[in-house]
């Protein structure tokens, strides 16, 4: 007899969940609460949707159990992610750090051949309707919506995602269904996300960028660290780096500790290097005004500030009266400059959910809860979440085939 499977949201990972059911003979009804399923899908990657890695693996994951995701992984892999998509029409191109793209550079692409397949295959697709409640008596599952109707059915897999970006309608509501049925919900704070610092000046540096590097520190150690495109904004910095080394920041702050994030702004030259550089610019110019001196070697909004820090308050006076104290300084500032964290962006600001239902409570090549049988879990509302570049799709993907594939025996 097909096993009716109803899943509880239509993103990501909701989508491949139901199809992977589907093609296991199982009746699927998918419940997507917003009226339309692919909504946070649409936004990923800019809107090209950077949909999987090529160097996905264990060690691009986090969670209290990072090692939860090796047996998924291994069962469907990024390649069998990229055949998967191939057979529905998507042609990939690999990009930089092995991102993976839809060769359309159209995150809609996505959206459309999943739609496409869900639709041809008889999945029942029922839009706007929230999931108040959930229950298991006798065997089968009642689903209750927020309209007052319930839904019946053999197998729950819930794929409802995390708290992040709420205005695609993650708003934690899988979290708390997962609770009542028993489940451990373990810390959840945003990840894959800007950082708010403690400072007097980012409204003047505002929208300044820059390659370079950025550190999360804690006890003088570096527990996190990326290099890339580094924008200074009124709040404190974002950027790709910012983004990846945000969760260690996000857990510390949790732990009630406090981080500091160290921005090297001058990292492809030593500090001995870079201190030769500037008395040279010195002995060139020995009268220009001291903030003068500077342009051409750092951007130009960034030098008052960088003085400033330096403890130099005189822009105007000859670059020559610097002392040996105020050009190390300055040298410290461009290779070491450090900020105490205050927090990060919330919620909407958010790429990913760091957190989520406890993983020893799942099993890891099925997705099945160990604690209610017939119930499976997908995605984001797991306690794992990735890196930023492809690789929380692949998650997606990985973890809903596998809890469709076993939820339709």
């Amino acid at each position: 007899m097909k096993k009716h499977v109803i899943i509880v949201g239509g993103g990501a990972a909701g989508m491949v969940a139901a199809i992977s059911a589907r093609r296991q003979g199982a009746m699927v009804t998918v419940l997507e609460r917003n009226p339309r399923v692919g909504k946070k899908l649409l936004a990923t990657g800019n809107g090209r949707c950077n949909f999987t890695n090529i160097n996905a693996d264990v060690n691009c994951y986090s969670g209290n159990d990072p090692k939860f995701v090796y047996s998924a992984l291994s069962a469907f892999t990024v390649e069998d992610t990229l055949r998967f998509f191939e057979k529905l029409g998507i042609q990939h191109k690999v990009e930089d750090l092995g991102k993976v793209f839809p060769m359309s550079g159209q995150a809609s692409s996505m959206l459309d051949v999943l739609l496409y397949e869900m639709e041809q295959s008889g999945i029942q697709i029922i839009c706007s309707a929230y999931v108040t409640d959930l229950e298991k008596k006798n065997k089968r599952f009642y689903i209750r919506t927020e309209s007052g109707r319930i839904y019946e059915g053999d197998r729950v897999i819930l794929a409802a995602g995390g708290k992040a970006m709420p205005s695609s309608g993650s708003d934690g509501n899988g979290l708390e269904l997962a609770a009542k049925l028993g489940h451990r919900i373990t810390d959840v704070f945003p990840a894959l996300v800007q950082l708010m610092l403690d400072g007097k000046y980012f409204k003047r540096i505002d929208g300044v960028k820059f390659v370079g590097t950025a550190e999360v520190l804690y006890n003088k150690k570096t527990l996190a660290r990326d290099r890339g495109d580094i924008l200074f904004t009124n709040y404190g910095v974002s950027g790709p780096p910012i983004l990846q080394i945000s969760r260690k920041a996000g857990e510390l702050l949790n732990q009630q500790k406090q981080p500091l994030l160290k921005v090297v702004i001058m990292d492809e030259m030593g500090r001995e290097e870079l201190r030769e550089i500037i008395k040279k610019r010195i002995q060139a110019g020995p009268a220009k005004p001291v903030d003068f001196s500077f342009v051409g070697l750092i951007n130009k909004r960034l030098i008052p500030v960088v003085l400033i820090e330096a403890g130099i308050e005189d822009f105007k006076r000859p670059v020559s009266s610097l002392s040996q104290f105020e050009i190390e300084q300055i040298t410290q500032i461009l290779t070491d400059w450090r900020f105490r964290i205050r927090g990060t962006k919330s919620w909407p600001s958010a790429q990913v959910t760091a957190g989520g239902i406890d993983t020893r409570e799942i099993h890891q090549e099925t997705m099945e809860s160990k604690l209610t049988e017939g119930l499976y879990l997908a995605g984001e509302i797991m306690d794992i979440d990735g890196l930023c570049g492809g690789f929380n799709l692949q998650w997606a993907w990985t973890s809903g085939y596998l809890a469709g594939q076993n939820a339709a025996w």
